[in-house]
């Protein structure tokens, strides 16, 4: 079992910074952020997969994102930039002790385990 927490999520005016954190309980090969706005179906914004060697990012998001791993302490991070209001969204950790996997980076159904999310609010 591995349990994941979030943290860094709050309010930040548009073109602004945030950076997400979530630790996982042991070490997990790989890792993504999810975020899911009211009325929309969870989406993948970002994943680092096979011990941090593959990072992938939704278009959305690509050149305003960076995900990252501190192995040494179970943690993986975002860094958002340029922050739109339509970033705005319950942001979840999910993770995956698997090395591979034959679902895609953003399926959800890859990650078996899951973090409670944080919310992340851009104002205009």
């Amino acid at each position: 079992q591995v349990s994941l927490v979030e943290s860094g999520g709050g309010s930040v005016q548009a073109g602004g910074s945030l950076r997400l954190s979530c630790t996982a309980s042991v070490y997990t090969y790989s890792m993504a952020w999810f975020r899911q706005a009211p009325g929309k179906e969870r989406e993948g914004v970002a994943a680092s997969l096979a011990g941090g060697r593959l990072t992938y990012y939704d278009d959305s998001v690509e050149g305003r994102v960076t995900i990252s791993t501190d192995n040494a302490k179970n943690t993986l991070y975002l860094q958002m930039d340029s922050l739109k209001p339509e970033d705005t969204a319950m942001y979840y950790c999910a993770a995956d002790r698997d090395y591979y996997s034959t679902y895609g980076w953003s399926t959800a159904a890859r990650y078996p385990y899951w973090g409670q999310g944080t919310q992340v609010t851009v104002v205009s």
